[in-house]
């Protein structure tokens, strides 16, 4: 197994644009077949350290994470994080 974990770090920390993230990251939930669980959260804690939010994600193998990476549907979402200027920092590893 393998998780797949995203911190985000808004540049537009508006409550909506938090929240648009995380539908549109929701959204993958039961469409993308090699992804096996999704968990998306918006930080609470709202310190300066602190990302704005949080997506956790299982897979069955590395094979699997690859193949999530290059499907349409996570592209698009892709397009739309780069296009608000987000930045992200990535932890991936097996269980």
């Amino acid at each position: 197994m393998v998780k797949h974990i995203v911190f985000f770090k808004l540049r537009n920390g508006s409550q909506e644009v938090k929240q648009t993230l995380k539908d549109k990251l929701m959204s993958m939930q039961g469409k993308i077949e090699v992804l096996k669980s999704i968990e998306v959260g918006i930080d609470t804690n709202r310190s300066e350290r602190a990302c704005d939010v949080s997506l956790i994600t299982e897979f069955n193998s590395k094979e699997d994470l690859k193949s999530y990476a290059s499907n349409p549907m996570h592209l698009e979402i892709i397009k739309y994080i780069k296009n608000q200027n987000m930045i992200t920092s990535v932890v991936d590893y097996e269980f």
